[in-house]
């Protein structure tokens, strides 16, 4: 059973079927709805901020495709990437860099997420590390 705490008030139990239905509306959305929507964000932002207006989009689709990654692959990159007791990926308002930087401060990395960390680093110098979002809320456990 899934949890919902509202604003400080007791958790509240919610329907796992809910979940599945609302992700499989999500995704008939996306399928349906994306590339419109794309375009027409790419057109807006081209055509009132040109290029650094593209940039900026572009940026913000990233992110957020990051945190999906985050929230999608939470499970394997748990095992393969972080030590027992290492900073747990999954949390859906954190970027997998983020997450990865974290694990990377407290030593908790495996060899395999090490690679990626310097394969990272390679392309953009310090990447996990500035990537961490202190603001981030922890979760209790992730799903």
């Amino acid at each position: 059973m899934v949890y919902k705490e509202v604003d400080g008030e007791k958790a509240k139990k919610t329907n796992p079927l809910i979940g599945l239905l609302l992700l499989l509306i999500s995704i008939v959305l996306l399928l349906t709805t994306g590339i419109l929507g794309f375009i027409f964000g790419f057109l807006q932002q081209f055509f009132t901020k040109g290029l650094k207006g593209i940039g900026e989009y572009a940026l913000k689709i990233a992110v957020s495709i990051d945190q999906l990654g985050n929230v999608v692959m939470q499970h394997l990159f748990n095992i393969i990437w972080i030590k027992k007791g290492g900073y747990k990926f999954g949390n859906r308002d954190e970027t997998i860099s983020s997450a990865l930087g974290k694990n990377k401060q407290l030593n908790t990395l495996t060899g395999f997420g090490k690679a990626i960390d310097k394969l990272l680093d390679f392309i953009d110098p310090n990447h996990s590390l500035n990537s961490i979002d202190y603001f981030i809320e922890p979760l209790e456990e992730t799903l």
